[in-house]
């Protein structure tokens, strides 16, 4: 704990030019089987909104879409990037706005979301999620989840063959356009438009790598005096995580406890 707090000291120091920017998905909200049942804990709401009323700049960089991502956390007053960084919602937005060369690729997705949603995946309990540009095949929870992973490699070597980016996650497998979707092109445009001099980026996934990159990049080069990357520890995580990053909490538990020390008000 004394780690974590020494960690946090420069942005608790300067909360009006520092940045808190999370993932959702394993970091504030817990893993489950079926993503649509997943939620952010009351606690871990309240302390964002407290975050949020001293902080620079509060975001969420999620896989989910940002008008997903925004009523899952329920706060309005913050920003959203979905879809990797590939939406951005501002606070008082009402729509989110696609990243223009992405535009051109959500007919074509839709497409391929339409031809590969199949009674064979159906049946092997894989769910598809259409995320505009993106579509996404869920195994989490399958019944038998080697099964349903080797159906999926299926429809990612026909993505692949048929010139497509594949991405994999936590038991998730992306078909994406052939357009860079980066969170850390997200993070680093984020943080130049703000001007913060300071940040904070939390994750637990391979999309996060970037981000933990993104923000280490822009340390170095000057255009941040500081910036922290912390891994959330989880069981199926990537195994490069904790040497992309600073200092490791222990699941989204340790996460609350992080932005309890952020949301606290006493000197430090």
């Amino acid at each position: 704990m004394a780690l974590l707090q020494d960690a946090l000291a420069p942005l608790r120091m300067d909360p009006s030019g520092s940045a808190v920017l999370l993932d959702i998905d394993g970091t504030l909200s817990p893993i489950v089987d079926n993503a649509a049942d997943a939620s952010v804990p009351e606690a871990t709401r309240q302390l964002l909104i407290a975050i949020s009323r001293r902080f620079a700049l509060v975001a969420c960089i999620s896989g989910r879409r940002a008008s997903e991502a925004r009523a899952m956390v329920s706060i309005g007053t913050i920003c959203y990037l979905g879809s990797h960084g590939a939406e951005m919602l501002r606070a008082g937005w009402t729509e989110a706005v696609l990243d223009p060369a992405l535009a051109a690729w959500v007919e074509p997705m839709r497409e391929l979301f339409r031809k590969e949603d199949s009674t064979e995946l159906r049946r092997a309990r894989v769910r598809l999620e259409d995320k505009g540009a993106i579509v996404a095949f869920h195994w989490r929870g399958a019944q038998d989840e080697d099964a349903a992973k080797g159906l999926i490699e299926a429809v990612a070597a026909r993505a692949l063959a048929s010139g497509l980016h594949v991405h994999w996650g936590r038991k998730v497998m992306e078909v994406r356009p052939p357009v860079r979707i980066d969170k850390g092109d997200a993070v680093i445009g984020l943080i130049r438009h703000s001007g913060v001099r300071a940040a904070v980026y939390v994750g637990d996934d391979n999309t996060d790598l970037d981000a933990f990159h993104a923000l280490m990049k822009l340390t170095e080069s000057g255009e941040l005096q500081y910036g922290l990357r912390v891994g959330v520890r989880s069981g199926d995580g990537p195994p490069e995580l904790e040497a992309a990053t600073d200092l490791v909490v222990d699941g989204t538990e340790g996460v609350q406890q992080l932005l309890a020390s952020l949301a606290a008000v006493e000197p430090v």
